[in-house]
C-alpha cells in the first residue's frame, strides 16, 4: 500500500492525518466513550469526536469577508461520507475556524444533527430544509436510482436557500476528500462567470445526451456559439448573487421540463447543468476533482488515479469507499479515504 501511495505522491498527506491525530491526543491514554442513540433501532452510524483545529497566525479575521462558505447535502445514507469530507477540509486548511458549512437536508433528523455536533463540537455550520416537493415532479428516471433522489437536485436551488449574505459558495458532494487547503479553491477568480469547476474537454461530450437531442436542430442549437466541455457538478464554486440575478435556477428547470416531454439525457441532475453552463464556466485545475473513483454508474468497478497532482479525491460513480471497505472488497484508492473515517462501532472503546 505504501508503494501505491508514493507513486501518486499521497503518502505524505495520509501520514499527516495519523500524525495530527496523535498530536491532538492526550499524552497518555485518550478515552473515547461512544454513546448509543436514544433509540436502539436507529440506523444512524456512530462517530468519534474529531480533533479540534485552530486558525494559523496568518489567517484573516473570521468575519464574513474572511470566511469560506461550503455547501453540502445532508443525508443519513451518506452521513459517513459527509463526516469524512468535513474532517478532511478542516485537517488541511490553514484557517479551519474561518470555514462555515451549509448543509441542505430533505429531512431534519435530530440524530443526524446530534452526530455532527458531537463529532465536531467547534464546527460552524447551518442546516437548511430542502423541500423535495419542489423538484420531485421534475425528475426523470436515470440509469441509477441514487441519481433520482430529490436531494441530488438541491444544488440547483442553492441561491434560493442560502441567506443573502452568502455571496459565493463552494458546493461539494458527500463522497469527496480534500487533501489541500480549500482556500486555494475558494480564491479562484470567477470574472464574469457564475460557476467555476474543472472541465474535461477530452471527454466525449455527445454521450451525455441522447440521439433524440442531437437530431433535434432546435434543441441542439443551444450549444451554438459555445465550445461545450464536460464538468462534474460535485465540485463547483458558485457566485450565488449572479446565479440568482441571472435566473439560472429557472433555466435548469426549463431543461428538466423538456426532458419530461422528450428524453434528451440519462444522467440525473448533471445534463441540465451542462445544457445551461457547458462552455461558459471558469475552468479550474483538474487537481480539484480527481473524480470517477467510485467506478461507473452500473457496476462501480475499481479505477486508478489519474496522473498529476491531487487536491481533491472524488468517489463519483456507484462504488462508495465506506461500503467497499465494510464489505472487505475495497479498491486501492479506498485506503486514501479510510484515514478520515470517523465511524466507530456502538461499543465503548479505548483509543491510545
Amino acid at each position: 500500500m505504501a508503494s501505491y501511495l508514493r507513486r501518486h505522491g499521497l503518502l505524505s498527506f495520509v501520514l499527516l492525518v495519523v500524525a495530527s491525530d496523535c498530536a491532538t491526543s492526550a499524552s497518555s491514554i485518550r478515552v473515547d466513550v461512544i454513546r448509543r442513540p436514544s433509540s436502539t433501532t436507529s440506523s444512524i452510524p456512530l462517530f468519534r469526536e474529531a480533533p479540534a483545529f485552530w486558525n494559523g497566525d496568518d489567517c484573516p479575521s473570521p468575519s464574513a469577508a474572511g470566511r469560506v462558505e461550503i455547501a453540502m447535502t445532508l443525508d443519513a445514507n451518506y452521513l459517513r461520507g459527509s463526516m469524512a469530507a468535513v474532517l478532511s477540509i478542516l485537517q488541511h486548511t490553514s484557517c479551519p475556524e474561518s470555514v462555515t458549512f451549509h448543509f441542505l437536508a430533505a429531512r431534519l433528523e435530530t440524530e443526524v444533527l446530534a452526530s455532527i455536533r458531537s463529532a465536531f463540537p467547534y464546527l460552524d455550520f447551518r442546516v437548511y430544509h430542502f423541500d423535495s416537493g419542489r423538484v420531485r415532479g421534475r425528475i426523470s428516471r436515470s440509469i441509477r436510482h441514487a441519481l433520482d433522489q430529490p436531494l441530488n437536485y438541491a444544488r440547483i436551488y442553492l441561491a434560493d436557500i442560502l441567506p443573502p449574505e452568502v455571496r459565493r459558495v463552494i458546493y461539494l458532494d458527500s463522497d469527496i476528500i480534500v487533501v489541500d487547503d480549500i482556500r486555494h479553491l475558494w480564491e479562484v477568480e470567477l470574472g464574469d462567470h457564475v460557476v467555476a469547476a474543472p472541465e474535461y474537454c477530452h471527454a466525449n461530450f455527445t454521450k451525455y445526451f441522447t440521439d433524440a437531442f442531437w437530431s433535434d436542430a432546435t434543441l441542439s442549437s443551444t450549444f451554438d456559439g459555445r465550445q461545450p466541455c464536460y464538468f462534474n457538478t460535485g465540485v463547483m464554486v458558485m457566485d450565488v448573487e449572479k446565479w440568482r440575478s441571472g435566473g439560472y435556477t429557472k433555466m435548469v428547470e426549463d431543461w428538466m421540463a423538456v426532458q419530461k416531454q422528450k428524453r434528451i439525457y440519462h444522467l440525473g441532475s448533471l445534463p441540465p447543468f451542462l445544457l445551461v453552463l457547458a462552455g461558459n464556466i471558469k475552468a479550474v485545475d483538474h487537481r480539484w476533482n480527481q473524480h470517477g473513483l467510485g467506478g461507473d454508474n452500473i457496476e462501480g468497478t475499481c479505477r486508478s488515479l489519474h496522473p498529476g497532482p491531487i487536491s481533491l479525491l472524488h468517489w463519483s460513480g456507484k462504488g462508495k469507499p465506506w461500503l467497499r471497505l465494510d464489505s472487505r472488497k475495497p479498491c486501492a484508492v479506498d485506503y486514501l479515504w479510510a484515514p478520515y473515517d470517523l465511524y466507530r462501532s456502538s461499543l465503548p472503546t479505548l483509543e491510545e
